[in-house]
């Protein structure tokens, strides 16, 4: 056979095999993750960070994961910021760029795709560097549900929408607290059960916060303080997570009434925090990497995305991660931390038990419910979370996912490599 000839029998045996395309990339083309770095978190209206802006917290994410890979500021070309609840947070990522001592010629933008906004931004970074547009990029994620609320919207809609003989339509302005019941109901998620992932995910946050689990995945953040009429007198430097309950037991989450409707089952008490907090994430590829002596925390292995009906976003997860392994030809088996958010506990048990993960694999340091859900931040944030762990016990792999609201899952799959 000609030369020609036997490269394209390669080509197409490699097409019959099916080989992941992550397989097939050369390594140096590998998007990897320099570091990752998030503020605390804070309880929204109550925590620390209650009158501190959004972009004093975002500011100290960016400013964390340039100091801790030893680079200037000037080397990232691009960076992509998730937030959700913030009008025009795009003027406010500017000047967070500024606070952190950026120069005016790196450029960014913002991203929102819900719940998983933060993990949105890593992965458009992620495209960024796998197309060349950039070298080094931040995908980072904000929230400060202090200054914003859910439901604090003048946002309209066509009427059409809502005309359209489509339940998936009709559906899609449903209350996330009402998506919970709803994933409940039709799937057995039983309220004992909702209240032990609540217990478990505050046992697990206490004995990683005690343990000093949290160290290397927090930028101590200089918090706003106020005096008796509000007006600012000065800050003070945050070290630790503030919604961790120490001590929750199923007998205080028993006595607690259903929130979102009459005889149902999901409480203030099993479902995520509102919170503060935001998260920053440093990429390059690993020949860049190499080429800058840089550190390498982690390789992105793929990632995917999936709809689902708006009535039951919270199954988001269990259809995205399978997508997401499959693209890197793994099992639910090969994986040794899932970090799935536990926006409420009916949704994450029911995305668990249907993959059958084993619990034990399953945000192994608390999730959402414990640590709370700053909205934007969050991906980014498990991102962090889930490289230092897999980091401290010597390497391995792990799966990043969410639910989203109006009706989609995201996940994505990182290795941390032996150490």
């Amino acid at each position: 056979l000609s030369l020609a000839r036997m490269e394209r029998a390669r080509h197409v045996l490699g097409h019959l095999t099916q080989q992941p395309a992550a397989a097939r990339v050369d390594p140096d083309d590998d998007i990897v993750i320099v570091t990752a770095l998030r503020t605390p978190i804070g309880r929204a209206r109550r925590g620390a960070f209650a009158k501190t802006p959004a972009d004093e917290l975002l500011s100290a994410a960016l400013k964390g994961v340039v100091d801790a890979a030893g680079i200037s500021p000037s080397v990232v070309d691009d960076v992509c910021v998730g937030n959700v609840l913030a009008e025009n947070f795009a003027v406010n990522a500017r000047g967070s760029q500024f606070l952190a001592g950026f120069p005016a010629d790196v450029s960014v933008t913002t991203v929102n795709r819900q719940c998983s906004s933060g993990l949105q931004a890593v992965i458009n970074i992620a495209g960024e560097l796998q197309s060349g547009m950039i070298d080094v990029g931040i995908g980072a994620g904000v929230e400060s549900m202090s200054s914003k609320g859910m439901g604090q919207t003048s946002q309209t809609f066509s009427e059409k929408i809502f005309d359209l003989d489509d339940e998936n339509a009709a559906n899609l302005l449903t209350p996330m607290g009402m998506t919970s019941e709803n994933v409940a109901d039709k799937y057995g998620v039983s309220r004992a059960m909702q209240d032990q992932l609540a217990v478990s995910s505050h046992a697990k946050a206490t004995k990683a916060r005690a343990t000093g689990r949290f160290r290397d995945e927090i930028v101590p953040t200089a918090a706003v303080q106020v005096d008796e009429d509000g007006d600012a007198i000065g800050t003070k430097m945050i070290y630790d997570d503030d919604g961790i309950r120490e001590g929750t037991t199923l007998e205080t989450l028993a006595k607690l009434k259903p929130a979102f409707k009459k005889g149902g089952t999901t409480t203030a008490g099993n479902s995520s925090q509102v919170s503060d907090g935001a998260a920053a994430v440093l990429l390059t590829k690993r020949s860049t990497a190499k080429r800058m002596g840089l550190p390498i925390l982690a390789t992105l292995r793929s990632s995917a995305v999936a709809g689902v009906p708006p009535a039951v976003m919270g199954i988001g997860p269990a259809v995205a991660i399978p997508k997401a392994l499959q693209k890197a030809g793994l099992t639910v088996d090969d994986i040794d931390i899932y970090e799935i958010n536990e926006a409420f506990a009916s949704q994450a048990t029911m995305c668990v038990n249907t993959l059958k993960i084993p619990m034990e694999k399953v945000n192994p340091n608390g999730g959402a419910i414990a640590l709370g859900h700053p909205l934007g931040c969050t991906g980014a944030r498990q991102i962090a979370t889930l490289c230092h762990e897999l980091k401290r016990r010597g390497g391995g792999r792990g799966v990043v996912s969410m639910c989203i609201g109006t009706g989609m899952g995201l996940a994505a799959v990182f290795e941390v490599p032996p150490q």
